[in-house]
């Protein structure tokens, strides 16, 4: 066996046993590209000895999304059919555990109209928000994990001396941020990481801050209210039955849910967004009672107008998170193009939908119910990072007190 597949065997193990935490007779349900049909084959007989009763796969493929985005009429590009409905209705009936293995592909869809794309997401969205609804409180163990591709490899790494190196330089970088070497057990020291991650949710948990606030020399000079009763997470979370799981594979972040109509100031983004197949950079947004109200971006403005005005709740925003300038990915210092591994390199936060789970007993609260209290509900959840060498972070409690949360873009509490 060679070294890279004995590395990929510890990788698809990592996903099904830590990311997914896949229980014994459970249903498992496998997003990945046709491209990644090899590797998605090495989750599937991960899965099955785990104990999986079935595994489904849901294929895409990239070129071929775009010939249907370039090719249909736009009636018929957001058409929602009833079977994809009843589908998953099932995937939530059964309780499906979802993994989610995507393979970037920057930039492909940069000619195509921005309304037309907003249309189909707004669509799909409003057709099949009771499994998102479902799947952002828990309802069952979700992760997303990355494979490379060659188009994707060539973007990270242009200056490599053939697709076939950048592909290894692009393997090497991801396995490295989920922490899989030749020589450890990555379920094990995802324990330990896990441990790390649950100590920072604590002490901000402690703390119990009522607002932050950011402040860098790019521009940025943003407060947030967080909502009353928000919970810190990250790492490990638990399933509405108790399971653990990782959402993310690689994660470093510690998160919660802003107060909706609480936000104030200017935020300047610090690495592009990739946002349907566009690249957003050097952008900046301003707030005024939680709601964005100035914008600019030099590249794709086009296509974060589209964003925030997919529908009203993508002018607010739903998570706020908190990593180190000095983490494990920044310290790579990769721009990834891809926001699973670039918002863990970096402090950001969405645009869009709130997580129920960051406020307490949320996951058991009606949409109405939490959106009295100032949860932010949208068709979007959009993350993109604004952390940097020099970001300063001061949180205010209830009483007045201040704490200083970072210097230097590091935690220092």
């Amino acid at each position: 066996m060679t070294k890279l597949n004995e590395l990929l065997e510890k990788y698809a193990k990592l996903i099904v046993r830590v990311g997914a935490n896949v229980q014994k007779d459970q249903r498992v349900l496998i997003t990945s590209s046709t491209d990644n049909n090899q590797f998605a084959r090495l989750i599937v007989k991960e899965a099955y000895k785990a104990g999986a009763k079935e595994v489904s796969l849901s294929w895409y493929d990239d070129e071929i999304a775009l010939m249907s985005a370039v090719s249909q009429d736009i009636k018929t590009y957001q058409e929602v059919p009833n079977y994809l409905v009843e589908m998953f209705k099932h995937y939530k009936d059964e309780e499906f555990a979802h993994i989610h293995i995507v393979s970037e592909n920057p930039g492909l869809f940069k000619d195509v109209d921005s309304n037309k794309l907003m249309a189909r997401r707004r669509s799909r969205k409003e057709k099949l928000s009771f499994f998102d609804d479902f799947m952002m409180s828990n309802g069952s163990q979700w992760t997303i994990a990355a494979v490379p591709n060659p188009v994707w490899a060539m973007k990270v790494f242009p200056d490599s001396e053939s697709v076939e190196a950048a592909m290894i330089k692009l393997w090497d970088a991801i396995l490295q941020a989920c922490h899989v070497t030749t020589d450890n057990d990555p379920v094990v020291e995802w324990e330990k990481h896990n441990k790390a991650l649950r100590k920072h949710n604590q002490l901000l948990n402690d703390h119990n801050f009522k607002y932050l606030h950011f402040k860098n020399s790019l521009g940025t000079d943003l407060t947030v209210e967080l909502i009353k009763d928000h919970v810190w997470l990250g790492g490990a979370e638990k399933s509405q039955k108790g399971v653990f799981f990782n959402a993310n594979v690689p994660t470093e972040e510690t998160f919660t849910m802003p107060y909706k109509f609480g936000t104030q100031g200017k935020v300047v983004a610090t690495k592009p967004l990739n946002y349907e197949g566009k690249l957003i950079e050097d952008f900046y947004l301003v707030f005024k009672d939680g709601k964005v109200i100035e914008y600019d971006a030099k590249k794709e403005k086009v296509a974060l107008e589209s964003l925030l005005n997919t529908d009203e709740g993508s002018k607010y925003i739903g998570e706020i998170a908190l990593i180190s300038h000095n983490s494990p990915i920044s310290k790579m210092n990769i721009l990834f193009y891809e926001t699973l591994f670039d918002e863990n390199a970096s402090c950001h936060m969405a645009l869009g939908k709130a997580y129920p789970i960051n406020i307490k007993g949320g996951s058991d609260m009606e949409m109405e119910t939490l959106e009295a209290l100032g949860y932010n509900n949208s068709v979007n959840h959009v993350d993109f990072m604004f952390g940097s060498c020099d970001m300063e972070i001061i949180g205010e409690k209830e009483s007045g007190e201040k704490v200083k949360i970072f210097h230097k873009g590091n935690f220092i509490i």
